[in-house]
């Protein structure tokens, strides 16, 4: 999602764009992705994480209008506020705890976001009762969400359209400068271009290192489940469960530090399902078609990282775990830093060298 994102941008700007991808055999984060363009929950303690966030989704209506006339597809896009639910008194007080923070770090009028008791909760659901242990939710107007499927099919349409290719199974093997010029070998064929994006996910670590960035990551699986198709129930997607436009529940996700494992557990099933059916007990009526795992990618921090080589100019690194959220900036902001040769001064933190700061004396 974040090369696609980056590449269509490229090709829309003018640049000549290959795209080189290791195909369905890759971790691909994509495949486990929830759908949601989401600000509130992100950058609690990192505001430029934060600003940048929201200045993304800022720019998802005019990224939707704009892949839709492109590539023709409805990304399903809706923007209309989102919700976490609060089981119990104990969470609905470290919400307000959380939202408070938030508020004195990027103060009042930026964070848009406030606690919703379970009256009022229960009132944005007229058609689906609310447990009884639900205490109340945060609800923020700056969320919202999308159909992933449609939006990776929308930016390869609209690389296509703007004259740029992909080339599926080429896992890359090598990547090397060659006078002025990078050679980037794929098994038996080598391509040559006078720059390099690494947009790979978890293959990112490896393959930066070879034009000599230290971009550390690391996988954590998340589970989802999807039921059958239902009436329209949910007006606001939530963190852990939304409504398709197709009108499939999406239910999620795990965290859990399990290596490059994209199996499923009982057990995570299990949970995802128990904390649902408590929010919203008719879902227990509904049946399961199909479950999944994959693996998100994580630095250190939880941040994205941005960089562009020293000691291999024209070489560029782009990693986050928010693929859908970011779309908007990796389409526009980042393509220009590439071609223009100038870092944004919205990225200037996100830079990997933060990870290797040495500690004081």
């Amino acid at each position: 999602m974040v090369g696609a994102a980056v590449a269509y941008g490229l090709a829309r700007a003018g640049a000549h764009v290959r795209v080189l991808d290791e195909g369905d055999t890759a971790f691909r984060a994509a495949r486990g992705n929830f759908g949601l363009t989401w600000v509130q929950t992100k950058g609690l303690g990192n505001q430029p994480y934060f600003e940048l966030t929201r200045a993304s989704v800022d720019g998802w209506t005019a990224l939707a209008e704009e892949l839709h006339e492109v590539s023709g597809i409805d990304l399903a896009y809706r923007r209309n506020g989102g919700l976490v639910i609060c089981i119990g008194d104990s969470e609905a007080e470290e919400r307000r705890r959380f939202i408070a923070s938030f508020k004195q770090q990027a103060g009042n009028e930026n964070y848009d976001c406030a606690f919703i008791d379970r009256p009022e909760l229960q009132e944005l659901f007229p058609n689906a009762e609310i447990g009884p242990t639900v205490s109340g939710a945060s609800f923020s107007p700056m969320d919202g969400h999308v159909n992933p499927l449609f939006l990776l099919r929308a930016f390869s349409g609209g690389l296509k359209r703007h004259g740029g290719s992909a080339h599926t199974g080429h896992a890359v093997k090598e990547i090397r400068r060659s006078g002025s010029v990078f050679e980037v070998r794929t098994g038996d064929h080598t391509f040559q271009a006078d720059k390099v994006v690494i947009a790979a996910g978890l293959g990112t670590e490896h393959l930066a290192r070879m034009v000599g960035l230290d971009v550390p990551v690391r996988p954590e699986r998340g589970q989802v489940l999807v039921t059958e198709r239902t009436s329209p129930v949910f007006p606001y997607p939530m963190s852990g469960l939304r409504q398709t436009d197709e009108g499939t529940v999406m239910i999620g996700a795990t965290r859990e530090d399990v290596g490059y494992d994209t199996g499923t557990t009982v057990q995570g099933f299990a949970g995802m399902t128990r904390r649902a059916i408590a929010s919203f007990p008719f879902l227990a009526q509904l049946r399961l078609v199909r479950g999944w795992g994959a693996l998100r990618v994580l630095t250190p921090d939880g941040g994205p990282v941005y960089a562009e080589s020293e000691s291999h100019p024209g070489a560029y690194v782009a990693t986050c775990h928010s693929g859908v959220t970011l779309a908007s900036m990796h389409a526009n902001l980042l393509p220009r830093w590439v071609l223009e040769n100038r870092r944004p001064s919205e990225l200037s933190t996100f830079g990997p060298e933060r990870f290797h700061v040495q500690p004081a004396a």
